[in-house]
């Protein structure tokens, strides 16, 4: 089958495009290197994929209707959509609050625009993320929680596109499963993440600030798990007039301070430790339900952090070494 993937060069997506690639799918793969972060990074994932000969790469904004649409007309063949293009970062949504509306919602909008323009599409899968769930207090959260008090802007920004999602299922019967990503990490991870902050602050000798002493808590999941429940949601269409909403993350809620403990292991290296009161934008905890995709999809997550973390930093010593702007390999 052929996928359009957008964010085919972030994190999680240059993964999953790995993965489609290896099992013999082509994909187009849509991305213009935004430079929210070092666009080396970018660069080299989007390097990585360049070398299937199944990919090919659109640099094409999600949110510019007119070249999206486009693709309906050179495309036609597309029978899968994972969006996974977003602007992403809870903090940064306080300083460029435009970005994640031009980005999640007009983006999203036009995704949906598209996807009922194809004519073979089957299934379209986007991501939602843990966020839309708030100052939720009950643990762990469930997809039928409610998701209508968001602390950021960032998450009200997804929350709408589960909406959206939602009204077109309505309207056009169109085919679609939402995914509520839980703290993704692992090798080529984003440097605007705590795992990438961590071990460079660590590596520098710098100074590493922990809300509340590290007493929040994350459902860390790495991403090897997560590229599994990604492709078997999409194997697996929604009816076109019952969307589908789904955690996925690692059903297991670690301190943010044992995760660093991990890291320091893992790196050879003591971090320097600060403490800090809990920002507006952060929640205590969270906490992934994942019942749903397990019957799903047999989504059954298997990494813990002692496995996933000395993976990320071996990946991350060996980036360190090379330089931002060598592509590299890591298997």
């Amino acid at each position: 089958m052929t996928v359009l993937l957008t964010g085919a060069a972030g994190f999680i997506g240059m993964h999953a495009a790995e993965a489609l690639l290896a099992r013999g799918e082509r994909v187009v793969g849509i991305d213009t290197l935004t430079p929210y972060y070092d666009t080396a990074l970018k660069r080299a994932r989007l390097a990585r994929l360049q070398a299937h000969p199944g990919f090919t790469h659109r640099a094409v904004d999600v949110s510019d209707r007119e070249a999206m649409l486009a693709l309906a007309e050179s495309e036609p063949g597309v029978t899968r959509i994972l969006h996974l293009a977003a602007q992403p970062g809870v903090r940064h949504s306080l300083v460029d609050p435009f970005a994640y509306v031009d980005a999640n919602v007009m983006g999203h909008l036009v995704v949906l625009e598209l996807a009922r323009r194809l004519p073979k599409l089957e299934h379209l899968v986007y991501a939602s993320s843990s966020s839309v769930y708030g100052g939720n207090t009950k643990l762990p959260f469930a997809e039928s929680d409610r998701a209508d008090q968001p602390v950021s802007l960032y998450a009200a920004t997804k929350r709408a596109g589960e909406l959206m999602s939602a009204a077109y299922a309505h309207l056009f019967g169109l085919p679609q499963t939402g995914l509520r990503f839980f703290t993704v990490y692992g090798p080529w991870g984003r440097p605007d993440m705590a795992p990438w902050l961590f071990a460079d602050a660590i590596l520098g000798g710098r100074p590493i600030t922990l809300y509340e002493g590290g007493r929040l808590k994350r459902d860390f999941t790495f991403v090897a798990d997560i590229v599994q429940g990604i492709l078997g949601c999409l194997d697996r269409p929604a009816a076109g007039d019952a969307p589908r909403v789904l955690n996925i993350g690692n059903h297991r809620s670690e301190l943010v301070a044992r995760f660093v403990a991990v890291l320091e292991e893992a790196l050879g290296t003591r971090a320097i430790l600060q403490d800090a009161p809990r920002p507006a934008t952060e929640v205590s905890e969270t906490f992934a339900d994942v019942d749903a995709i397990a019957a799903l999809a047999g989504y059954a997550p298997t990494t813990p952090i002692e496995v996933g973390i000395p993976r990320f930093a071996e990946w991350f010593v060996d980036w360190r070494k090379r330089g931002v702007d060598a592509p590299g390999a890591y298997p």
